[in-house]
């Protein structure tokens, strides 16, 4: 009978995790701040609309207030189900900003501060940053991706740069 050692492996997974820890870039956490029901299911969760708030994880004092459907029944309780694309994005300023260099000179793809899953695996619903130096406005493009391909449907919100009192 021959026993595997399964040590190096575990290594190499603990080693992982912390590299991609450290390398991938951070993305915002979003708080619940409420809730509406839009279809009553018998079995498992409504189906309703979440409302969350997520404040940039680069450029102090912008929050951004997202809405997104999320899905119930059975499927939806266990993590399992579908949402459908529809999001909703709305972003201020909620204090002085000084926007970085790095983020000045900006990508034309934008960046993505804030992602989370939609469905089981292929979906995610990304909030992408870009920054409009003509105009010092920050824009942010709430948009679902999907692994096969994406979704047309999207929200955009911008954020003046303003001198704060």
């Amino acid at each position: 009978m021959r026993i595997y050692c399964l040590t190096p492996f575990f290594k190499r997974i603990f080693a992982l995790t912390i590299l991609l820890t450290v390398v991938l870039p951070r993305f915002a956490q979003s708080e619940e701040i409420g809730s509406v029901d839009t279809k009553f299911k018998i079995l498992g969760a409504n189906h309703k609309i979440v409302i969350e708030a997520f404040d940039d994880p680069e450029i102090n004092n912008v929050t951004c207030y997202l809405s997104r459907a999320k899905t119930g029944g059975i499927k939806g309780s266990l993590g399992l189900a579908e949402d459908t694309a529809d999001a909703a994005i709305s972003c201020h300023q909620v204090g002085p900003i000084d926007v970085p260099e790095n983020i000045k000179a900006g990508k034309t793809e934008g960046e993505t501060v804030f992602k989370q899953r939609t469905s089981l695996i292929f979906k995610k619903l990304q909030v992408n940053r870009f920054y409009d130096q003509k105009r010092n406005t920050l824009v942010y493009l709430a948009y679902s991706d999907k692994v096969v391909e994406g979704s047309p449907k999207n929200a955009l919100s911008a954020v003046p740069i303003m001198p704060w009192h």
